[in-house]
Parts: C-alpha cells; structure tokens; sequence
C-alpha cells in the first residue's frame, strides 16, 4: 500500500466507540464541580450568599474568591506586559479565577460548588443569592465612540498598541500613487465549537503530586501556568491529555475551570471532575477572531503595488494575555505573496465586556490574507484590470527567493507563480465566465473568487521554539515513540508512527504512539502554528537516528567490527563485506531496551503558502448562497502523507466558509449572548460544503531536515478571503459595492434590496 495513502491507524479506534477522552477517565468517585457565572456582562456585587448551597443535600463545598485568597490565589498569571506605542496608559488586566466583584463579561465565574453528582452541584448552584448590580452599557463595539473603560480607572479601552513598518515611507508613496484602493474589515467573532466541550479533572497521586486530565492541546504549557500559579516547579504536577475531540487553538492554554478543579482536589483531597455543557462553552470558552479596521493599497499607473497602510482592532474582551496577540505576531502576513515595497500597520487590541479571544485556527493568518485578497480585488475594481493578472504582475518570483518583505517575514522558498498557475487551471478560470453566463440566463448571480494565502508556521517568528521526542525499541521487537507535539485530530499518530517504521525498518504494527502525558518527556510544544511535522516529527528523526548510532555500538561490538565497518539498512545491522548480521530486536535484546531522547530547534520559520479560487452562486429572491466549486493548490514543502495533507486543507477550508456564510457570535445592546445554541450559530453541513479539488506544489524548505513547512492552518487562512471575495464578485454585478461576512441569506438579500432601492 501507498504510505502515503494508507490511511489513519487512530481512526478504527475513534470511530468504534475505543477513544479515551477526559470523561472517560473521571475516577469512579470522583467529586464534580459546577460553576455559578454572571448573567450579566457588565456590572458589580457586593455580596452573596452561598449558605443555603453549602448545605443543600450531596454538597461538598462551595468556592468563592475568599476562599481563594486563603492560599494566596487570586488570579491566572498574567504572561504579557502591554505596549502604548503612542504614549497612552498601560492598564494591566489579571484574569480572576473567581470574580471578586466587578463582572466585565457574561459568563464569568463567581462560585464554585462541589458536590457528589453533577445534578446535585446544579441544583446547589441554584441556591446561591447573587446580589448585584448590572450596568446598562457593556462595551460591545471596538468602535464604538465615547465608551465607558471596561477597566476602571483606565483612560480608554486600549489593551496594547503596536505600529510596526515605515509610516512615512508608506505616506508619500500613497500621496504619489496613480490609484489608491481602500476597504473597510469587518472580520466576525465567532465560537470554536469543538466535537468535545472542555473537561478536566484534577487528583493528589499516591506520590503527593498534583495530577490534572484534561482536554487540551498543550499539556506542557498548562504544567508550567499551573506551576507559577501554585508556587511549585513544574515536576510537582503531572498534566495528561488523552484523547482530544477537537481544539483549533481554543484549548491551548490554561483555562480558570482547569485551575479550580486542581486547587479543590487538592484542598479536599478528593478527586473533583468538571465537563462544560454546549450552552456553557459558548459563554465561557475564549471565542476567535473578531477583527475590524480599515486598510489602503498603492498602485501605480502600470498596475504594480507601491505602498500598503493596515489599522486594525482586535476585540480582545475582558481580559488581555498572551494568547490574545495573534494578530500582530502574523500582521506580516499583509505583505501577502507580492512585492510591495512600504508597508506600515497599527494593531489595536481593544476590551469590550466579552468573553476574551484567543487562537483560532490560523490565529491572525486568515485575517492577513483576508485585508490583502480584498485589497487586490478593490484595486482591480479602481484599475479596471483582471484581478488574476493583477496578482500574476505582482508576484515574487522564485530566483528573488530568499525574500525579505517590508513588513517582517523573510520568504525562504517559493514558486508562487506556478502554485497561481495550477490553481488557475485546477479552476478552470478560462471557462468562468461561461458558466456566469449560464447563472445569469437561471436568474442567479455567479462570483469567483481567488486569494494566494501565506503564512508564517513552525515559529513563533521572534522566539523559535524547540520540540522534543523519546524513540525506544524494546527487547520484545514493540517501537515507541513519545512527540513533544500534541495530536488533537490532524493524524499525527499515523504520520509519525510511519516515518520512526520506515526509518528503524519495522513495521507500522509494531510501533506504539504516545503523547499527551508530561510524564513521557522534559518538555514539549503541543499543537499549533503548523508546527507538529516541522520541528515535533524533525524531532522524532532525530531521535531515531541516535537510537540508531547508539544501536550501531553496540552492534559493532556483537559483530567485532569497527563501527564504521558496520551498516544499517531495513531494520538490520551487518558488517560490511561479511554475512554476519545482527537486528535491530537482537540490539535491543542484548542490551535490555534501547531508547533515545532528541530535541530540535529549527533554524528558522517556514512558510506554507497557496492559491484558493471559490465559486459560488447566489439566488437574488432568496439572498442564499451555494457554494459550486473550490479549488486550492498548496505548497506545504515536502508532502509526507498526501492522505494527511488532504484531510487537513478540507477541514479548514470548510471552518473558513463556515465564518464567510454565517459563524457569528451576537450579543444584544445588554451584552446577552443572542447566538448561545447551534438553533442560533451557524455550522456548516456537509451538505453545505462544494466539491472541493486539491493538488500541491512541492518547494521544500531547508529549515527542517524533512523539508516540510506545515499545513494545519493553510485551508482555513485561505478560504475566508477566497468565499468572501466569491460572494462581492457576485453581488457587484447588481452594484453592491461593499459587502461585509458573514452572508447569510438575510444579510445578502437585504443588501441587493437596499441597492435596487426596495
């Protein structure tokens, strides 16, 4: 069979019910923790009263924030020093793990009840007399002018500010430009909906170290906040992530819920187990995106880019951290696939009395690509030119490579112009306006749209960050291999596993994944940023290969042979020029058990990059859009499972579309969430979902020794850009000029009604 189309090992597992979640793994007498939140977004409490709770029937014990501070726990660490680029206050914002008063979002936790069953938490919870205040006018709207400070005492809700580039520069060469495109960005905050809510469950182990199960896509991170959290070194606790139902970036760091499950644990030593409800993950779990801004791109009179200026707000809500700040690490993005030579931008992160934002897939990716794809369109409406020649005139080319942009990012490699190529015959454009012409004559409204998306992977881009990885052949013949990165549904299990099975000659069998337990290794990055082949499974070669050597030793003295007379090939060592031969089983047979521990840092970044063209038709009457056709061509560097690669580009290219035709989280004017079940927020079906083609352009990176730059985020950076720019090609044949995600039916309909004057 191909191995590169051979399928996923961990699928028989999941999909026959053998799959080991959080849940599953409650102690049978484990306490269970509920959560009081706010039901307002905006106000304050002098008191409650928790006494009629505590005593209700099964109840344990119920938490507040005074009962906290009795071990000096107050709030999550704070991990982000705020930036005033142009001189404004810095305001600090801590993350309570239970609020103490000032509520600045719905949802937020105010008590703790711990009980025997999950139903008799609930129906404690509901015993507690909330005595409080609500503010009639959450922030709601970056925006929005003349906003009260969701943080007292600040001056404005300016949670950092960054101006990164050449300003001036950027100034005069759009005072000199032929043309100057300008757009409006309103990019939606939406929910990550993972198939699995958040769980955890925390325990004291028989060795006094603090254990926590939970669903998260980066154990290691969540040891070291809950090691500064607690005062003690990150040995002490013990975090195991099973089985994980999905994450996107939500589930990357330590959340309050998380915390608090451990500290009751600890003070009842007992074991206290909590799962969120679908209603509770939309209030409490950190949501994505939410992006607005305004941006204007340079032209001169033959059509070529001169100068780009982006100012962007992103809503960060209540609190801000580091987690909150993908979109200045990917601002370079902007700079997109093409050569513009200034290049200046502002990030605004704003507080509104939200639940916070954090990582979505492609974490300021997909917001990048979305201001420049738009940009280039908008310019092709000012020029009059085609918008795929537009973009061809522009592009680098593969011998400028390695290129540095104006904005940051260093391209290492790249063939741009044939990844726009194969798209573009994948697309069949030649033949678009064919089928326009047939939508017209049905009474529909036909839009393509394209978008060449880049992005920066394997980072972060400053700070490069190491992985680490175990490989151990036991005497029973049995290989493991224990990766610093995380699996959370990508198919690393199957990617992995395979290549330690051709590397040390054996078969995929016999080869046992592990991953997830803080225990397996000394460090480890999780999952995100497209990092898991690039530097977790560089990582993993790494440590193959130095079982190997270390094999090869010992080899060499079974076979009284020197050690460079000795050769390993397919699973076997032999001397060279001889008969005499040797396992790699026997080696490890001999001398007990064989294992390796690797770490690798990459050199430098890598940077994934393609081209999406979207097809969509509208039908005026009703406003609804379909989808017709998808084609996108990537350049993920070397493709090690072409199975893999493809899983991976259609299920982000479907969140992408997803957020392009209705994922929004709503609020009323009170801060209410309006959209808290999926009868209110759009998910997209497979039966919303086109016929999706993919091929790849293979331009390896020599940042790794696989030559592979990551493709975990590459559908979802460029599919929002590719559907949105398919729907306003569509629409502009009726003269809407500018058109704003998400396009639902009603949005759409209402702005085809508003323009022919109904």
């Amino acid at each position: 069979m191909d191995a590169q189309r051979e399928g996923r090992r961990e699928d028989v597992r999941l999909l026959t019910g053998h799959g080991r979640y959080t849940e599953d793994l409650f102690p049978r007498d484990t306490l269970h923790a509920v959560f009081l939140r706010s039901p307002v977004a905006r106000g304050r409490f002098a008191a409650f009263d928790v006494s009629e709770a505590a005593a209700a029937p099964d109840v344990v014990a119920v938490v507040t924030a005074s009962d906290l501070l009795e071990d000096g726990l107050a709030t999550l660490p704070l991990d982000v020093e705020p930036v005033r680029d142009d001189g404004g206050r810095k305001q600090p914002a801590p993350r309570p793990l239970l609020n103490d008063g000032v509520i600045r979002h719905l949802g937020e936790p105010i008590a703790m009840v711990v009980a025997t069953s999950r139903a008799a938490a609930e129906d404690a919870a509901e015993l507690i007399d909330l005595d409080f205040e609500e503010d009639a006018a959450p922030v709601l709207d970056t925006l929005a002018p003349e906003q009260a400070p969701v943080w007292e005492g600040a001056g404005d809700n300016v949670a950092s500010l960054h101006r990164v580039g050449d300003a001036e520069a950027v100034r005069v060469a759009l005072a000199t430009s032929a043309h100057v495109a300008e757009i409006d960005i309103d990019i939606t905050r939406l929910a990550a909906n993972s198939m699995e809510p958040r769980m955890a469950s925390g325990r004291v182990c028989e060795d006094g170290r603090l254990e926590l199960t939970t669903s998260t896509q980066s154990p290691f991170a969540v040891r070291a906040s809950l090691a500064s959290l607690f005062s003690c070194e990150p040995e002490a606790i013990r975090v195991v992530a099973p089985d994980v139902g999905g994450s996107f970036g939500m589930k990357g760091g330590l959340y309050r819920e998380e915390a608090l499950v451990l500290w009751a644990a600890s003070r009842l030593k007992r074991p206290v187990s909590w799962r969120s409800s679908r209603s509770e993950a939309f209030l409490a779990d950190d949501h994505g995106r939410s992006v607005k801004g305004r941006a204007q791109l340079g032209l001169d009179a033959h059509g070529r880019f001169t100068a780009l200026q982006v100012e962007l707000v992103t809503d960060v809500g209540a609190y801000f951290g580091r987690r909150s700040k993908g979109m200045l690490n990917n601002l370079g993005g902007i700079a997109g696939t093409y050569r513009i030579p200034a290049i200046a931008g502002e990030v605004c992160f704003s507080f509104t009395n939200a639940v916070p934002t954090c990582p979505y897939r492609g974490f300021g990716r997909p917001e990048a690509t979305y201001v420049i794809e738009r940009l280039i369109d908008q310019a092709a409406r000012v020029t009059g030119e085609d918008r795929v020649t537009l973009r061809r005139k522009n592009l680098i080319q593969p011998e400028e490579m390695p290129y540095q942009t104006a904005l940051t990012f260093r391209y290492d490699c790249g063939d741009f112009p044939r990844v726009l190529d194969r798209a573009v015959e994948l697309a069949d454009v030649a033949s678009f306006e064919d089928r326009r012409r047939e939508s017209a004559e049905a009474g529909r409204l036909r839009g393509l749209g394209i978008a060449m998306p880049i992005e920066v992977a394997g980072g972060p881009l400053r700070r490069l960050k190491k992985d680490v990885a175990r490989v151990t052949v036991k005497p029973s013949g049995r290989v493991s291999v224990a990766p610093g990165c995380m699996s959370v549904g990508q198919g690393h299990e199957t990617a992995i596993s395979r290549m330690i099975a051709d590397r040390l000659g054996a078969e995929m069998d016999v080869v046992d994944y592990l991953q997830g337990d803080t225990d397996l290794l000394p460090s480890g990055r999780g999952n995100g940023g497209s990092a898991a082949t690039a530097v977790g499974a560089s990582a993993a070669l790494r440590a193959a290969d130095a079982l190997v050597e270390a094999a090869r030793s010992a080899a060499a003295q079974a076979l009284d042979v020197e050690e460079s007379e000795v050769e390993f090939r397919e699973g076997v060592f032999t001397a060279r020029g001889s008969n005499r031969a040797m396992s790699l089983r026997e080696v490890a047979e001999q001398e007990g058990e064989l294992s390796a521990l690797a770490e690798f840092l990459p050199e430098d970044v890598t940077y994934p990059n393609g081209c999406h063209l979207c097809e969509v038709e509208i039908d005026p009457e009703t406003g609804r859009v379909e989808l017709l056709r998808y084609c996108a061509v990537e350049d993920v560097g070397t493709v090690l499972n072409s199975e893999l690669v493809e899983g991976q580009m259609q299920g982000g290219i479907a969140q992408g579309l997803g957020q392009a035709l209705g994922e929004q989280i709503t609020f009323d004017e009170s801060g209410q969430l309006l959209s808290g079940t999926f009868m209110d927020y759009f998910m997209p079906r497979a039966v919303d979902m086109p016929e999706i083609r993919l091929d790849t352009v293979e331009v390896p990176t020599e940042a790794n020794p696989l030559g592979a730059k990551g493709v975990g985020e590459a559908g979802t950076v460029g599919s929002l850009a590719a559907a949105m720019g398919a729907v306003s090609n569509a629409l502009a044949q009726r003269g809407v000029a500018e058109f704003e995600m998400p396009a639902t039916p009603g949005r759409v309909w209402s702005a085809l009604q508003k323009r022919s004057g109904i």
